[in-house]
């Protein structure tokens, strides 16, 4: 690792919250900004040190494009770095989504409120499986070229769609499963008794018994740190939480979060606090997002000089190799939950529209959910009923 820069933190808390306010588009277009600034234009970060972040990033479980953000900054400030750019690249985009879900979640909206949010509803859908499709290629070349290893591949991929659409709340559970499965055939790893990673379900029980802030930290909890292959994977475990179990929203109100999540700038992991206001107001939003987005800023200050050995461990590799296609065919099912949750005739004609806009014509999220909800609107206006 070279050596690093002479960057102030005024000058990171600038860009970083520059990138955070026009990061629409989710991770691509997050990297792509990171890219630009770091290597690009300033040349604070080789290009080969980049391309290691990304790696490495995406190893880890939670949002990989704020874990590249935080890493960023840690290598041109250390963990003060770390701390100001995450932070100045996420606030941007929850105070966005925060003003916008006292918006969409209130008790009366005007009908045109309502068109808007049952338009971009109908789109969301087609999101998860235009996020899914974009996954396959490079999980199916993580997998090699032996034939076991990719009927295994296929496997993960339908137990892990079924997962999402059967089994929503223990969604994890599976994703981990199929993990443990291809780190046993490929490398199978010498366990030690007393692992704390195996008192986690142990600590989950209290959590969700306790009710309240308690529970929006446990459901923040599971998108933050056990969310393999982007936030669209938890998605059905986490209206199984909102809307099943705690009854924080109902089902289009979900929609609305995860709609918001995609069209606002900065980590569509944002949906979590638009779940944690539902549930206790702005105090909940933004406990929602600090336990989310906390693993992240961990697993960079405590684990970011160790990137090099996570990257080259076998075991590892092999886990994400098991686990990944799961998470695709998570985010493939997780269409069906949020299918169902539409309730009026006219929004599958804005599905509709939107499959086309997305997997014909391959063109932009934003832009798919924003002209879904203009329809939304129009049809509101014209009489159709909202919800």
């Amino acid at each position: 690792m070279s050596a690093r820069p002479d960057v102030s933190l005024l000058t990171i808390a600038r860009e970083w919250g520059r990138i955070g306010c026009i990061g629409f588009g989710g991770p691509p277009a997050h990297i792509a900004l990171l890219r630009q600034l770091c290597v690009e234009r300033r040349g604070w970060i080789s290009a080969q040190e980049f391309e290691d972040g990304i790696a490495a990033t995406n190893i880890l479980p939670g949002p990989a494009s704020t874990q590249l953000a935080i890493f960023c900054a840690w290598r041109l400030r250390g963990p003060r770095g770390a701390l100001v750019g995450g932070a100045c690249f996420i606030v941007p985009g929850l105070i966005v989504i925060l003003a916008l879900s006292a918006v969409f979640l209130a008790a009366h909206p005007p009908r045109w409120i309502s068109g808007a949010a049952d338009g971009a509803n109908a789109a969301v859908p087609v999101v998860a499986i235009s996020a899914a499709i974009a996954l396959i290629p490079a999980s199916w070349r993580r997998v090699g070229a032996a034939r076991p290893a990719r009927v295994r591949w296929a496997c993960y991929l339908v137990v892990g769609g079924a997962a999402a659409a059967l089994v929503g709340p223990y969604l994890v559970l599976v994703l981990v499963g199929c993990g443990l499965v291809e780190m046993l055939l490929r490398h199978p790893p010498r366990f030690r008794p007393g692992r704390p990673g195996l008192l986690l379900p142990a600590l989950a029980a209290p959590a969700v018994a306790a009710g309240g802030l308690a529970s929006v930290a446990w459901v923040a909890f599971k998108v933050g740190a056990l969310s393999f292959g982007g936030g669209f994977v938890i998605i059905p475990l986490m209206q199984h939480d909102a809307v099943y179990t705690y009854h924080w929203m109902t089902s289009a109100q979900f929609l609305s979060a995860v709609a918001l999540g995609q069209v606002t700038p900065g980590p569509v992991v944002q949906t979590v606090a638009v779940v944690g206001y539902a549930a206790a107001g702005v105090g909940g939003g933004l406990l929602a997002s600090f336990v989310a987005f906390a693993p992240s800023f961990a697993f960079v200050l405590f684990g970011g000089s160790r990137f090099d050995w996570l990257r080259r461990n076998l075991s590892i590799q092999a886990f994400l190799t098991g686990a990944g296609p799961a998470a695709i065919g998570a985010i493939a099912g997780a269409t069906i939950p949020l299918a169902l949750s539409l309730s009026h005739l006219w929004q599958a004609g804005v599905l509709a529209l939107a499959a086309v806009w997305l997997l014909a014509l391959r063109r932009g999220v934003v832009t798919a959910i924003v002209g879904a909800g203009v329809l939304g609107v129009v049809a509101a206006l014209a009489g159709a009923p909202v919800t």
